[in-house]
């Protein structure tokens, strides 16, 4: 019994060391693989393409990871990034609006679809996932309305800055990604916000018991979400050079539900870990790009990216008591 025991101690404290570091093994596995079998691998080029590539799926992450906290899910991020596209497009060509004036319009049609999800899940208390699933159907056929159905070039000089801007190395669009993640961790760590997100996700029904404003919190973190998967959409629109509603955000739910996932974020609810989350963000884009790398079909990244999702979840649920 005291061997069983021992093992079942070994056991427990492995896979807790899974769940905290797994993430970070995994990248560095990738990385070691890729500079042995990937020509021009460990190059300033590379780091930089892979930073240009990775924050919408970084930013659309942060908002799923709070969403997941309470034990919620947002399939509609992938949606809400073509809408956030097609309504920028809108306001360029069809209104002749300034650039300015028509990102800050593509963030609040995102702002807009996720007070929507949070009204329902909060007060008509439907599903997170049924609910979000309403619109993942829905908003990408709005997005094709909003621009006639079809794709819009958008001629604009801003987003060549968007596309290549640099500091110091580092794409603008990388800089924009990390300030994000941070003070999304600090709402997370700081903020009496954040400890409501993570009591709601651990019980609700006590949270509600405790006096706490779950619906409005509930709320704000699904306009949260959908405020930071237009910002994403923008991103993807100015690097794409054209809002193009059948590809914009395709799949994105996927990805960031996986590196929310993979990065240490429980589907339970009640823990949210945002440095894991951006590194699981960046562990699925390198992985992508290592597959391109070998000439290997987009398909075949789609099941990888399905087996490492179940992978995650297997190693993340509960422990088995020892009785």
């Amino acid at each position: 019994m005291t061997t069983l025991a021992v093992n079942l101690r070994d056991r427990t404290a492995l896979s807790a060391w899974a769940r905290e570091h797994g993430v970070y093994l995994a990248l560095l596995v990738l990385i070691v693989y890729n500079a042995i079998a990937t020509p021009n691998f460990l190059t300033v080029d590379t780091v930089q393409l892979l930073f240009s590539q990775v924050p919408p799926v970084i930013i659309v992450s942060l908002g799923m990871a709070l969403v997941i906290g309470t034990g919620g899910v947002d399939l509609s991020v992938g949606a809400t990034m073509a809408i956030a596209s097609a309504v920028l497009a809108k306001f360029v060509v069809g209104v002749g609006a300034p650039i300015g004036v028509a990102m800050a319009a593509a963030v609040v049609a995102g702002l807009l679809v996720g007070v929507f999800n949070g009204l329902v899940v909060a007060f008509a208390r439907v599903q997170p996932i049924v609910a979000t699933l309403g619109v993942l159907v829905a908003g990408r056929g709005i997005a094709l309305v909003i621009t006639g159905g079809a794709l819009v070039e958008l001629f604009v000089p801003f987003f060549k800055d968007v596309r290549l801007g640099k500091f110091l190395g580092i794409p603008y669009v990388m800089i924009v990604a990390a300030l994000l993640a941070v003070a999304i961790a600090f709402v997370v760590r700081r903020t009496a916000f954040g400890y409501r997100l993570l009591a709601i996700g651990g019980n609700r029904r006590a949270s509600v018991l405790a006096g706490l404003p779950v619906r409005r919190t509930l709320i704000v973190v699904y306009t949260i979400s959908g405020t930071l998967a237009a910002v994403a959409g923008v991103i993807a629109t100015a690097r794409l050079r054209a809002s193009d509603p059948s590809y914009i955000g395709l799949l994105m739910e996927l990805s960031a539900i996986t590196a929310v996932v993979v990065g240490g974020t429980s589907l339970n609810g009640g823990r949210v870990r945002i440095l894991g989350t951006v590194a699981g963000a960046i562990l699925l884009q390198m992985l992508e790009t290592t597959l391109v790398s070998h000439n290997a079909p987009d398909s075949v990244a789609r099941m990888v990216e399905a087996v490492i999702i179940i992978a995650a979840v297997y190693i993340q649920r509960p422990a088995r008591s020892s009785r």
